[in-house]
């Protein structure tokens, strides 16, 4: 059996893709490369693509607005971790997001894999994302 090489894409429910769009751009340095709406079902879907890394983040909104906020607690997704290269990247981001004014808890050892460290915030509609260093880094 082929084994998975990778993560294509992180597809993401927003309740607000006009809100969310520009969040992650400025915030996660994100670029917009495809926006499309169904006009059959009324799913809004916008790629973002991370530079040069291969990695595209999908943010969909679907018609029905009216669900509960986003809890890891719940079935489904926990948190998104996105990886950097050494703590001093850790440490750049750290500065970006108080820049940005998100609130954000300041790096921390991992609870999960000795020796990571992460910084843990959360998107316009509470997903719970994170910036991650291994400890070779």
């Amino acid at each position: 059996m082929p084994k998975l090489t990778s993560v294509h894409h992180l597809a993401l429910t927003v309740t607000d893709v006009e809100r969310s769009v520009p969040w992650y751009v400025r915030v996660l340095d994100l670029e917009e490369t495809h926006r499309r709406e169904d006009q059959e079902t009324g799913v809004a879907k916008v790629v973002l693509r991370s530079a040069g890394d291969g990695f595209s983040v999908v943010l969909v909104q679907h018609p029905d607005t009216g669900r509960r906020a986003f809890d890891e607690r719940r079935t489904g997704l926990d948190h998104v971790a996105f990886c950097v290269s050494s703590r001093a990247e850790l440490a750049e981001w750290e500065t970006r997001l108080a820049e940005f004014g998100v609130s954000y808890t300041p790096p921390t050892e991992s609870r999960t894999f000795e020796g990571s460290c992460v910084i843990v915030f959360r998107d316009p509609d509470g997903i719970q994302l994170e910036i991650w260093s291994d400890p070779t880094g």
